[in-house]
């Protein structure tokens, strides 16, 4: 499968969640069996010489292949959870996005000095959420902090937001 099959199976969805917004559907992708092996193992070439010790998932869509990206990679998957649905001690950050403002949290023994985190999310708009779990995770002292998305809106250019030392990769551009 090529990137360009790849674009084909990710539907738009026009005024989701606000008017004027023409959303990125990445479930028509997810639910087709030959993208799902592209994102693994796209992702797994970009990653399996990195040195990577833990994979945080945003929720809900860094959920669908955090996890499975860990399993390939044989380390540890970290999901980063809304206020509430964590049940030990967290660790939060708050920020604004593009519909409002939000709150992330890790649990207070997910990470330490010794890892060296790979955060994915499915989609890079403005960059927010990310920026955000980026902050969350430098609080645990990391080694190093690598970002992934399976989709990048460049026109929306939320890449800058990040500093020089955090690797940023998309597979996907629109």
């Amino acid at each position: 499968m090529t990137i360009e099959e790849v674009k084909k199976e990710i539907r738009n969805v026009k005024d989701f969640p606000i008017k004027g917004v023409l959303f990125k559907d990445l479930t028509t992708a997810f639910k087709n069996p030959a993208c799902m092996k592209f994102f693994e193992e796209e992702m797994y070439k970009l990653y399996k010489d990195k040195g990577i010790t833990k994979i945080v998932g945003i929720e809900s869509r860094g959920f669908i292949l955090a996890p499975v990206l860990g399993n390939k990679l044989g380390v540890g998957f970290v999901p980063v959870r809304k206020p509430g649905k964590l049940p030990a001690e967290t660790v939060e950050v708050s920020y604004s996005k593009e519909y409002g403002t939000d709150t992330i949290q890790l649990h207070k023994d997910a990470l330490d000095e010794n890892d060296v985190v790979l955060i994915h999310d499915d989609l890079l708009a403005t960059g927010g959420t990310m920026k955000a779990a980026c902050e969350l995770v430098r609080k645990f002292g990391v080694k190093k902090i690598y970002v992934n998305f399976l989709v990048e809106l460049d026109d929306l250019k939320g890449r800058d937001l990040f500093d020089d030392d955090i690797v940023v990769e998309s597979l996907i551009h629109f």
